[in-house]
């Protein structure tokens, strides 16, 4: 038995829809980090962008456990002295929805050249509508 390695030649691309009203935002991270990353697929190459497109619908729905509406904080620095910036999950859910999904699938992959171009396979939706129809997605259970 031979292992197969895949060249970027070689790839072959599917998209998947995936709708997250009422589904729990780590677990569904984690299921979409595996499909960008093409480590559900038996030809799994390390050092290849062998993923696939996963486009994400109602972000803005997405649920989290326990407390964490309210306790979660998001933080970041503006450069300037003094400037520590913090948003709860509350609040940059209604800055902009995207941002939970982007972020939690973001720190599962690749801290690399081949992790960002992962990501940037990743199209997330506040709502019900996408504009990738013509990609004919289809629907992956999660």
């Amino acid at each position: 038995m031979k292992t197969v390695s895949l060249n970027a030649e070689q790839v072959e691309t599917n998209w998947w829809v995936v709708d997250l009203e009422n589904k729990v935002l780590g677990r569904a991270a984690t299921q979409i980090a595996t499909v960008l990353r093409g480590k559900n697929k038996p030809s799994f190459s390390p050092h290849v962008d062998c993923g696939d497109h996963v486009i994400v619908i109602n972000a803005e729905k997405v649920a989290v456990t326990g407390n964490k509406e309210t306790d979660k904080t998001y933080h970041w620095h503006t450069g300037y002295v003094g400037h520590l910036r913090s948003r709860t999950v509350a609040e940059k859910r209604a800055e902009d929805p995207a941002f939970l999904i982007t972020n939690a699938v973001k720190g599962m992959l690749p801290k690399t050249r081949l992790g960002r171009a992962q990501l940037r396979k990743l199209h997330v939706f506040a709502g019900s509508e996408h504009n990738h129809e013509a990609q004919q997605p289809q629907a992956l259970e999660i």
